[in-house]
């Protein structure tokens, strides 16, 4: 028998923590916290952070190192990484125009056809008689009315599918302009009007003019009044100013670009081109040229309206370009044929007496 006490908690220890039990290998036992009394607090040791250590890889042999750049060549892959700069696309440009010039042609034929059915069948009195057709005003105004509505009418369709946005808007319409500079245009117009009194003191046209016969004609005047105020300003604008001018300026500053090697102009904040001085001076003085010789048939061949005709194309020219508005110069077009008319008619009596012009 053993006279001491028993100590039970050393019969009820698990055995790993003596090492007697079946884990009982010395590698595998964990230190044994020590009893602590109510006032002291275990000490907590934070783990020791432990670096993966990843395979070792033998060090290469310096016989196959080699500087050389890699095998396959990056310019190649250029095209994948980002996509091509493309210079802006300047609308109307010439090759919008040369569109425009077959499209007129097949107006043009249209409206021959149009016009030899109604003669055959002499509609509205009209005859297939060429010198009858050549003085017959309502003739030769339904055959200018029918070629621009035509010609517009195919320009409306297909213009916009080349330039991806609405026709009015390719062509810099922008009529809101023109109504917000309403009376700055009406008094440009007005000073256009007093160059053509000065020009007619200065240099005279003939005093018989084509024009002037073909008003002599009954309702001739009042229709050449009416044609000449809205049809007539508007279809000319669209080809002088809307057509003609931009391809000019375009075409110019692209030349000079290229020469010079540098970078097409950015597009302003509406999309559209932005020309140089000289592209604009050279422009407008190209464009009033065909546009004094449209009308020059009228006058005569005279130097003296010829002359203004060129003038007020160039001021047409400076208000489409400062405007950046289509519109603003078909409103001082309209307005300078409405003045220019109206006073033919006061001083006529209503159309009555050509002898007083």
């Amino acid at each position: 028998m053993n006279d001491f006490p028993e100590d039970e908690s050393l019969d009820h220890e698990p055995a790993h923590q003596h090492g007697t039990g079946p884990a009982g290998d010395s590698a595998n036992l964990a230190p044994v916290p020590a009893r602590t009394s109510a006032d002291e607090q275990p000490i907590e040791f934070a783990p020791a952070e432990v670096t993966p250590v990843g395979p070792i890889l033998p060090a290469p042999d310096p016989v196959f190192v080699s500087d050389a750049p890699p095998s396959f060549d990056p310019q190649l892959f250029q095209s994948f990484i980002q996509p091509p700069v493309r210079p802006p696309a300047r609308i109307p440009h010439f090759g919008h125009l040369s569109l425009l010039i077959p499209i007129g042609g097949i107006g043009f034929a249209c409206t021959g056809l149009i016009l030899v059915l109604a003669m055959r069948f002499h509609l509205f009195g009209w005859s297939l008689s060429a010198q009858a057709a050549a003085t017959n005003i309502q003739l030769i105004l339904a055959s200018e009315a029918i070629l621009y509505l035509i010609t517009f009418g195919i320009s409306f369709v297909v213009f916009p599918l080349f330039w991806k946005e609405k026709f009015f808007t390719g062509l810099e319409w922008r009529a809101a302009v023109a109504l917000h500079r309403f009376w700055p245009l009406a008094a440009t117009a007005l000073g256009c009007a007093g160059l053509a009194a000065l020009d007619e003191v200065l240099m005279p046209g003939p005093s018989n003019a084509p024009i002037e016969k073909m008003m002599r004609a009954p309702g001739a005047a009042w229709l050449m009044f009416a044609f000449g105020t809205t049809l007539a300003p508007f279809f000319e604008e669209m080809f002088f100013r809307g057509f003609l001018l931009p391809a000019l300026c375009t075409a110019w500053d692209w030349t000079a670009e290229h020469f010079a090697q540098r970078p097409a102009s950015p597009l302003d904040a509406n999309g559209h081109p932005q020309w140089s001085f000289s592209a604009m001076a050279v422009g407008s003085i190209v464009t009033s040229l065909p546009f004094a010789l449209l009308h020059v048939d009228q006058q005569g061949h005279a130097l003296g309206p010829f002359l203004l005709l060129i003038l007020v194309s160039l001021i047409l020219c400076t208000v489409r370009l400062k405007t950046r508005s289509l519109a603003a110069s078909t409103l001082v077009h309209a307005t300078y044929n409405f003045i220019i008319f109206s006073l033919a008619l006061i001083g006529t009596g209503g159309f009555r007496h050509f002898d007083k012009m």
